[in-house]
């Protein structure tokens, strides 16, 4: 299993400047709006992340199912929404093998999936613990400094933002961003009103998760 870990983030590292490279949002069952923020947000932080970070991902975003063999084509997927998730015994399989094998997930909750998606987390790595990740990991510091961890984008529950993962042989391999909205933040300016400085904090933070999903440190 290392050696495919390996051999996967080498090819990420590789496709990091590459222009047929694509980001994909995934599409789940449960009817919870796995298309929240479908239209400006993922494509929004590409386009920041090509400039910042002089990536050249394509800016045409993908969709794939959880149970789809497509998911290996991307090295990070990206989940977010307000409601229900369902993953049968398919969708954890293929999610296990692609996050064991050098993928990258990252789940944003919209708002209301909290409750759904830790239990789905669970089946699909049920001996590993979803953790608060500290704010001096590496993901919290890739180009831009995060010191006390998330930026707080929207505020629901007046619960401070907190970032969780799944590590597997010390790397990251599923990040849940909870009460941040960081995928709010990446929507263009008119559709929330958030002022500039917000929003540049969330594209930030969105740029040190694709920095950190193709290196892995």
């Amino acid at each position: 299993m290392r050696s495919i870990t390996i051999l996967l983030l080498i090819i990420s590292t590789h496709l990091f400047a590459q222009s047929t490279m694509q980001l994909a949002v995934l599409k789940y069952n449960g009817g919870g709006d796995w298309y929240a923020n479908l239209e400006t947000s993922l494509p929004n932080l590409i386009r920041f992340s090509n400039s910042a970070l002089k990536t050249t991902i394509s800016e045409e975003q993908a969709i794939v199912e959880a149970s789809s063999p497509e998911i290996f084509d991307y090295p990070m997927v990206h989940m977010t929404g307000h409601g229900n998730v369902v993953f049968n015994n398919q969708e954890i399989e293929n999610l296990r093998l692609y996050l064991n094998g050098g993928g990258f997930l990252h789940i944003d909750d919209n708002y209301g999936m909290d409750q759904f998606i830790r239990v789905e987390i669970k089946k699909i790595f049920p001996n590993d613990e979803l953790i608060e990740i500290p704010f001096n990991h590496p993901i919290y510091h890739q180009k831009y400094d995060f010191n006390t961890g998330l930026p707080k984008i929207h505020e629901h529950d007046k619960n401070p933002p907190q970032g969780f993962g799944i590590i597997k042989e010390g790397r990251i391999v599923l990040f849940y961003t909870y009460e941040s909205d960081l995928g709010d933040g990446w929507e263009d300016q008119s559709i929330h009103n958030d002022s500039e400085s917000t929003r540049a904090k969330a594209l930030q933070m969105g740029a040190n998760i694709i920095s950190y999903a193709f290196l892995g440190e």
